[in-house]
């Protein structure tokens, strides 16, 4: 008998309770089991995902899909060894529960610690990437967070081997703790279920999130879009400010964080644009740019729908601006507060833009495409998020967990300390961590 969305959602609020208490070295077991189970399997992953892929293929030809949306849809060789790698370096990652986040004694033998646990009952949504079901998957299994998983219809043979394989490779852990749902309506209900699932992490394109964010009432942690910027000062290093720009559009353009506008220091306009422009064009690169720009190179004009346009692919606006200050304005006024990058060698100017921008990442000298859990060190992310409460840019494990407050006392009474000859708190903050009742064993 197939469940409901209700009895796998009930499940997964058992098993959250349950995998909170599994140990370290079992989850990271269990996602060694994964990767290894994502090796063995790979031929019936990958006829999965051809059969995906020219679905999509077909949509494609009849102008329905991107041609961004089927290169992210596609798997190989190649990166489904990238994807067992990922969730091998997240079990490499430190434990992030029961980490003591800060002490303080309250009083002698009253001490008061914030420890890290995990969220609970996560539900995620996203679109496209199959690899996104693993990485999901392992980090929730890391973080020892049930999950709720579902994936875009036009991944739906990829999402469904990669899940099988995933619950083979974890059958000793609590049934329950990873879930996928299929149908539309599923995640409509899914949505409702605010007394029962604890956060909601959608991955895709901005009407997507958006309409997540409207019909929910439950905590939601992602973003609306990627529209990125890179700024080529008057000091940068033209050479090094091509490559990066380069590589910021070129070297994967169907990615949030992928450049959208190239912005350009008047001062450099007429030595760095030629040149840039050549390159983006030999790459096969669209080019859109506003009146200053074309008065130095030939492309097609941008308008102001452009400025805030999230591509996916390979096409870009240019413009030039005055200063670092009309930079940063621009990028605040049309940017999606996901990365901004300034190539520059003035340390002044480097700091106005990083200190004045308003998103989750800013960069100096460096590619946009650098805004990743993977890259950051993270082991690999649930998504990037552009808000500011919980979490912000690459989510890894650290953004799954929140915290308790455990008081470990001797006895005290809250009488004690109120009245005409109340104690004194002491409120010393020390270095400890907890564990229970040590006050005891001491």
């Amino acid at each position: 008998m197939t469940e409901t969305t209700e009895q796998q959602v009930e499940a997964a609020q058992a098993a959250a309770l349950r995998l909170a208490n599994v140990d370290a070295a079992e989850r990271d077991a269990a996602l060694g089991a994964i990767a290894d189970a994502i090796r063995e399997n790979s031929e019936a992953i990958l006829e999965a995902n051809d059969e995906d892929v020219a679905a999509a293929e077909e949509l494609l030809a009849e102008g329905e899909y991107t041609q961004a949306l089927v290169d992210r849809l596609k798997l190989d060789e190649g990166k489904l060894e990238s994807i067992a790698e990922m969730v091998e370096s997240v079990a490499e990652q430190t434990d992030p529960l029961g980490e003591t986040l800060a002490a303080r004694e309250l009083d002698e033998d009253l001490e008061l610690y914030k420890v890290a646990v995990p969220i609970g009952v996560v539900g995620t949504i996203f679109e496209s990437r199959p690899d996104a079901l693993v990485q999901i998957a392992a980090l929730a299994l890391k973080s020892g967070n049930a999950v709720i998983l579902k994936g875009g219809s036009e991944a739906s043979e990829s999402n469904r081997v990669l899940y099988e394989t995933i619950m083979e490779a974890t059958g000793a852990l609590p049934d329950g703790w990873a879930t996928l749902i299929e149908a539309h309506e599923e995640v409509d209900r899914l949505l409702e279920m605010d007394d029962k699932v604890d956060l909601v992490m959608p991955r895709g394109s901005s009407e997507f999130v958006s309409y997540i964010q409207d019909n929910t009432q439950i905590p939601v942690l992602g973003h609306t879009e990627g529209v990125c910027h890179v700024y080529v000062d008057d000091e940068a290093d033209l050479e090094m400010a091509e490559d990066v720009a380069f590589d910021a559009k070129v070297q994967y353009p169907a990615v949030c964080n992928a450049v959208e506008t190239l912005l350009v220091n008047e001062a450099v306009a007429d030595a760095f644009l030629p040149g840039m422009v050549d390159r983006y064009e030999d790459a096969g690169v669209t080019l859109r740019g506003d009146a200053t720009t074309r008065e130095v190179v030939d492309i097609d004009p941008a308008t102001d729908e452009d400025w805030a346009t999230e591509y996916g692919d390979l096409e870009l606006s240019i413009k030039v601006v005055s200063d670092v200050y009309e930079a940063v304005e621009h990028a605040n006024t049309f940017g999606s507060k996901h990365t901004e990058s300034i190539l520059t060698e003035n340390p002044d100017h480097a700091e106005t833009f990083m200190t004045g921008i308003d998103a989750a990442s800013v960069f100096h000298n460096a590619s946009t495409r650098f805004a990743d859990g993977y890259r950051y060190g993270l082991g690999a992310e649930v998504g990037i998020s552009t808000g500011k409460i919980h979490a912000r840019g690459p989510v890894g494990l650290e953004g799954l967990t929140t915290y308790k407050y455990y008081l470990e006392g001797d006895g005290q009474l809250v009488a004690s300390y109120a009245g005409e000859d109340a104690l004194p708190f002491t409120h010393q903050e020390f270095d400890g961590e907890w564990h229970p009742g040590h006050l005891a064993d001491e």
